[in-house]
């Protein structure tokens, strides 16, 4: 709003101001994510650390079998397993879940949301933006460690003649599955982060969420027991990175069909982007 002057009266002359596209509020979000420098640390450390339990398991089971005079040992050993190792990829959840709500409750702890909603108004588009770019950003790390993983231990396995192509059952969709743990588990971060809006709270809540609450539900006695347990994020995973040519002695065991663990992925992922918009739009400051 601007005052001027015409025939000795002042008249107010309403300005207004061009409202943010899109694209801008990515732009700021991206600015905003890398401004960090823990954003850089966290995501190559942890891609180093899981690659690394990848190489070391694929590595080991080499060693075992150089060195077994049972001509059966290389046929006991699954490289599908040493390249999607559920530790490693535990360290992948982590990762993403953490950058993911630090990105939310960060701009909380500093104040620099109230600058945020002070320039743009309107919160939805703000974190629908935030969520894009941290998808996006996760999406390539879960990619980089997928792929990493996948290419370096079967390569390590290839000198055993055991080694597996990314065309071999099922190794695409380990691949594929691997990288968009990373985004889901991220949009998860960023939904607790909007609820709870502490740095403590929010890590610990994630972990649980990730890695404790799916422990709680792993019995086999209640069949709701089980049923929510199976619609947990890595419970999905399990199931999308298991290799449908195991050895015969070796069970598959899928605790989900494939189809409802890419139903999870998607659910988890939309539930908490929901959540995520909607507290961050009612909640105040």
């Amino acid at each position: 709003m601007s005052i001027s002057t015409v025939s000795g009266r002042t008249a107010s002359v309403s300005r207004t101001e061009p409202r943010a596209r899109f694209r801008h509020l990515l732009a700021a979000e991206w600015i905003k994510l890398w401004s960090l420098r823990s954003t850089y640390g966290v995501l190559v450390t942890g891609a180093l650390v899981s690659i690394g339990i990848c190489v070391n398991s694929a590595r080991s089971n080499v060693h075992l079998i150089a060195n077994s005079s049972h001509p059966e040992q290389r046929t006991a050993i699954d490289p599908m397993h040493a390249a999607f190792v559920p530790e490693a990829f535990q360290i992948l959840m982590l990762v993403a879940g953490s950058v993911g709500a630090i990105t939310v409750f960060g701009e909380y702890a500093s104040g620099l949301i109230r600058t945020t909603f002070a320039a743009v108004p309107a919160r939805r588009p703000v974190i629908a933006a935030k969520m894009v770019v941290v998808a996006a950003v996760v999406l390539v790390f879960g990619a980089v460690v997928s792929a990493a993983s996948f290419g370096v231990t079967q390569a390590i396995y290839d000198g055993q003649r055991i080694g597996l192509s990314i065309s071999a059952p099922g190794a695409l969709r380990a691949v594929t599955a691997s990288a968009l743990l990373a985004p889901v588990c991220a949009l998860v971060g960023m939904a607790l982060g909007a609820l709870i809006r502490n740095a403590a709270g929010t890590i610990i809540a994630t972990v649980g969420v990730l890695l404790l609450l799916p422990s709680l539900f792993q019995g086999e006695t209640y069949r709701w027991v089980k049923e929510i347990g199976n619609a947990m994020p890595i419970s999905a995973w399990d199931a999308l990175t298991d290799n449908p040519a195991k050895p015969p002695f070796i069970p598959i065991k899928y605790p989900v069909s494939i189809t409802e663990a890419w139903i999870v992925f998607g659910a988890w992922s939309l539930v908490a982007a929901v959540i995520a918009v909607t507290v961050v739009r009612r909640r105040d400051l």
